[in-house]
Order: C-alpha cells, then structure tokens, then sequence
C-alpha cells in the first residue's frame, strides 16, 4: 500500500466528519488571508481531489491568480487536526460547474447540501458560481486521542 493510499482515505473520514475547513491563500504582497469553507474530497483509490463550490469573488481570484495554492486545516473540539496543502484551480466551464453542483447536490448532509440555497447560486451555470478544483501535494491526519495518549497514529503523505 502506497502512503497516499493510507493517508488518502484517514483524511476523507476526518475531514468529512469535521466538515468546514480554515482556508488559506495568499495575496500578490505574501500576505495571508483565511476563510472557512466547505471542501468536498474524492478519492479513487489511486487520487484524491477536492471540490469547493464558491462564488469567484474578485479576492479570492486575485489571490489563486498570485499563488495558486490554498491550504486547508480541519479542527474539531475533540481536538482532530487534519490538513491539504493543494493546488488549487478555478473551473468555470459548465460541464464542470455541473458535475460539482449535482456531487454537492447529492451527497449525503452534512459534507453534502442543496447549492441553491446560497441566493445568489440560482443553477450551476450561473455568473455567481464557480468550483475550485484541490488538487493536494501534502497531507496530515492528527486524531486527537495521539495528543491525549490514548492511541491513534498520526498520518502523513507529501507528493
């Protein structure tokens, strides 16, 4: 078994289970700027991708335009820790926005949810909706019973 196929399938679960994520990017000064979002992982068996559906605000595609990675940490208060290091990509094509519109659409609550709810995100083709594709290079899992020494093993993979 490869590291990613360890790593890979330990940070789905947690980070499915945690579900918002602490998102970070940078501008075209270095300056770092965080948001909290909500990913959606896929994992093959062979590689993993992530999806955020978001609306392309002129911040967030001046920062990925600076640096096109985010990195994305996971807390829950039982004190699990997980992280994407990602690269991470604008789609605006429709067949795209579509096929992540209906994987938000139809995933069970809570990692998944009806797009439609956010107003401005009137169908999957709208102006106001775009996906992020995530596309990680480095992983970690940190179950918080390690920092309790009650067990569990912490996870890393780096491409």
């Amino acid at each position: 078994m490869s590291p990613l196929e360890q790593v890979a399938p330990a940070f789905v679960e947690m980070a499915h289970e945690i579900v918002w994520a602490t998102a970070a990017t940078v501008d075209s000064h270095g300056r770092p700027r965080s948001r909290i979002l909500h990913p959606i992982w896929q994992w093959d068996g062979h590689q993993l991708i992530g999806w955020i559906s978001t609306t392309p605000t002129p911040i967030k595609r001046a920062h990925l335009a600076a640096s096109p990675f985010m990195s994305l940490n996971y807390w829950s208060p039982n004190q699990d820790i997980c992280t994407a290091e990602c690269h991470a990509s604008w789609v605006f094509d429709d067949e795209t926005r579509t096929q992540v519109w209906q994987l938000f659409a139809t995933t069970p609550e809570p990692v998944g949810y009806n797009p439609s709810i956010i107003s401005a995100w009137t169908h999957p083709t709208a102006e106001a909706y775009a996906a992020i594709r995530l596309e990680p290079w480095h992983l970690r899992v940190f179950p918080g019973t390690v920092l309790f020494g009650q067990g569990g093993q912490v996870l890393t993979w780096q491409a």
